[in-house]
């Protein structure tokens, strides 16, 4: 009775131990840097890190919008990367995605660089279309 219980205390050990993946991720990133940069704990159905890059073909300056976190394999079964092309039908522009994946912790490194003048820039342009917007109705 004694190995018995040992052994199950062992395969317990053994499940409790096992870590999970932990990525880089980022919901928000605009012109290529992350605007609200963490980390993520995979589940137990997440087997990979990702790093998703929208670029649009006409406007080679833009850097895109990205998105980082855990994946179900969204690259596909033994692929490390996939490009899906596009366009956007209401106003005709051709888009390319592409999207990365890795299997080790913090593998999908995340661009934070520029990110604090990024988010200046929007909030300067978001006060300037307010104030546009208000000074159409004075």
């Amino acid at each position: 009775m004694r190995v018995f219980i040992a052994v199950v205390v062992a395969a317990i050990a053994c499940f409790a131990t096992v870590e999970s993946l932990v990525c880089n991720k980022c919901s928000i990133g605009l012109l290529g840097y992350c605007l609200n940069a963490g980390n993520e704990t995979c589940n137990s159905t997440s087997n990979v890190c990702y790093t998703s890059k929208a670029a649009f073909a006409s406007v080679s300056s833009f850097k895109g919008f990205v998105n980082q976190g855990c994946g179900n394999n969204t690259c596909g079964v033994n692929q490390t990367s996939k490009a899906e092309n596009g366009s956007l039908p209401i106003i005709g522009v051709g888009y390319t995605i592409t999207t990365s994946c890795c299997t080790t912790d913090k593998c999908n490194p995340v661009d934070t660089s520029g990110a604090s003048a990024t988010a200046a820039s929007l909030s300067v342009l978001s006060v300037a279309a307010l104030g546009a917007v208000i000074g159409s109705y004075m």
